[in-house]
């Protein structure tokens, strides 16, 4: 080995316990108790009570085999943070837009990871768009979806219709 290799080495087996993920500060609630883990941040004050939220989560990446989809968790996760710190629940509007190899995963099918997650999540009025062309381009009718989930044209025109309406994107 190099001595340009070992240093490397070395220097990456030194960061390598300050990356491990500490989660035990992470905890569901207040909104959905089984859904979207979030943490207190040390010197964040508590939002102003009147601030509003209007925002659209798009998510076209599946899941992980076997977990719930990870765009729909931060849909949950969005939700719980916020209100933790001071915004009313009816102040927050949330859409998740859902189009590509994710769409299966609307499907109302006792196998879907991501079911219980999404029926929590329109329990608390949080909506699910599905991309119509996604839906033709996998063969997914309506009735096949959880009930509650609704279908535009398009992601991209369930996009423009939310941006119209006083959405932004969230990126994550």
């Amino acid at each position: 080995m190099s001595m340009r290799a070992a240093i490397a080495a070395l220097a990456f087996s030194m960061a390598a316990p300050a990356a491990a993920q500490d989660m035990s500060a992470f905890e569901t609630g207040p909104v959905l108790e089984e859904f979207g883990p979030h943490a207190p941040v040390p010197g964040v004050q508590q939002l102003p009570a009147d601030a509003e939220f209007a925002v659209a989560f798009d998510v076209s990446t599946p899941a992980a085999e076997g977990s719930p989809n990870r765009g729909f968790m931060a849909a949950a996760r969005f939700l719980n943070m916020h209100v933790a710190h001071g915004v009313p629940e009816e102040n927050i509007r949330l859409v998740v837009v859902v189009h590509g190899k994710a769409s299966r995963e609307l499907l109302d099918a006792d196998d879907n990871p991501s079911g219980a997650l999404v029926e929590a999540l329109l329990a608390e009025d949080v909506r699910f768009v599905l991309c119509g062309q996604s839906a033709v381009a996998y063969g997914i009718a309506p009735e096949e979806l959880i009930p509650g989930v609704e279908m535009s044209l398009s992601a991209m025109t369930a996009h423009a219709v939310l941006q119209q309406r006083g959405y932004t994107v969230n990126p994550f």
